[in-house]
């Protein structure tokens, strides 16, 4: 295969650190020419040392100066920060593959930017597309570049639908491991803390995404981002709890054949697809064993203790800005739960009020996003405060 110059939005992040991985393993496909990170620097100056990219950029100057202390005045690594740096990062002009794995919002605009320039682009930040799904596949197609998703039941889609015709689809099933609480009393949901819903009994993720997983927001947003990755019209995509995680997704042509991609659940597997499509790669990764595989169950998702799948479907449904808005207050929500000052069911109550209480807006451009962007998280962030006042009084 092509020698691929890489880039990575969120070196640091969990994704990130499973991509280096896979780079590490395959030196004579992959070189690491470009990374952002936020603020955890002492592993960004390791990642550095080992996989010596040309250009970084972290959150902030404070930061940038710091990391330049640690790394001494012999390394060639030029060190940049803010946004204009990981737009920076994100088109360097070197690469031939930016992949998207900052964490939230924060990753759309170098996703955007790194579109704009040309690049291929290897997804895993989901909510450049829920915000801003219209828009980046219309640049996407514009520019001509590849979008290879990264998550796992993106990954496992676009290898099924590779058995037949978009036009011959008949639904797609995105899985849904279920999260840790899959099977716990309603009642019960309001004393889980955050310790608790961080336990992912079979993924390692990330803490934001291993939240959404809990409250089922994560399938939510995957929802939306199939719609527009796949152009599948929503009414097509549907959602199945599969608590062993070993059927990624599935997707049923109009014949009535379903096509299923099985793997173990490790994210260095869509990582090193997206990386290397299309081709793929012996990753050494263990291999899926049919015979301990005897008892694969579905579950329809229960959409009365996990609100937050409906509340997604429903603000894809009326469009516009409206799944921005449920991004952002889903991001405000879920901050808020981990610092202890949301029960788990109010991360969705949160939601759904923010979108009621906002105005439809059409998603005409990347500024208008962006503001509505910010005016959701300031409305979601008055109603978390509205919400532990209430629960301050009522103790």
């Amino acid at each position: 295969m092509k020698h691929k110059k890489v880039v990575i939005l969120g070196s640091t992040g969990s994704i990130g650190r499973n991509v280096l991985k896979v780079a590490a393993g395959f030196p004579e496909h992959f070189t690491v020419v470009g990374m952002t990170a936020g603020r955890n620097i002492d592993l960004l100056r390791q990642q550095i040392e080992t996989f010596s990219p040309r250009v970084v950029s972290v959150a902030e100057e404070d930061a940038a100066l710091k990391l330049k202390t640690l790394l001494g005045p012999g390394r060639q690594t030029e060190i940049v920060w803010g946004q204009k740096g990981n737009e920076q990062v994100a088109c360097l002009t070197e690469a031939d593959m930016v992949v998207s794995a900052i964490v939230g919002a924060a990753g759309l605009l170098p996703t955007f930017a790194a579109i704009r320039s040309g690049k291929d682009i290897a997804l895993a930040n989901k909510e450049t597309l829920v915000m801003a799904g219209r828009l980046i596949m219309d640049e996407v197609k514009k520019k001509q570049v590849r979008l290879l998703p990264i998550d796992s039941e993106h990954s496992a889609i676009a290898q099924a639908l590779e058995a037949g015709r978009k036009e011959d689809v008949a639904r797609i099933i995105l899985t849904a491991s279920g999260g840790p609480f899959l099977h716990l009393a309603e009642e019960n949901l309001w004393q889980v803390t955050p310790e608790k819903a961080l336990d992912h009994p079979n993924w390692d993720m990330g803490r934001k995404i291993s939240v959404d997983s809990a409250t089922l927001m994560n399938k939510g947003l995957e929802v939306i981002e199939a719609h527009w990755l796949f152009d599948i019209a929503l009414e097509k995509i549907e959602v199945l709890v599969h608590p062993q995680s070993i059927v990624h997704s599935l997707v049923e042509f109009i014949d009535g054949s379903v096509v299923a991609q099985l793997g173990i659940p490790d994210m260095r597997v869509p990582i090193s697809y997206a990386l290397s499509y299309p081709e793929r790669l012996d990753t050494g990764l263990s291999r899926l064993n049919l015979t301990e595989c005897s008892n694969l169950s579905f579950l329809k998702p229960d959409t009365n203790r996990f609100p937050a799948l409906q509340i997604a479907y429903e603000a894809c449904k009326t469009g516009g800005c409206m799944p921005t808005v449920l991004n952002a207050a889903n991001e405000i929500a879920v901050a808020a739960f981990l610092e202890g000052k949301l029960k788990f069911p109010e991360i969705s109550k949160v939601v759904r009020e923010t979108l009621a209480h906002t105005k439809y807006m059409d998603d005409t451009d990347i500024e208008t996003i962006l503001d509505v962007d910010r005016l959701a998280r300031i409305e979601s962030a008055e109603v978390v405060r509205l919400m532990t006042k209430h629960a301050v009084r009522a103790d």
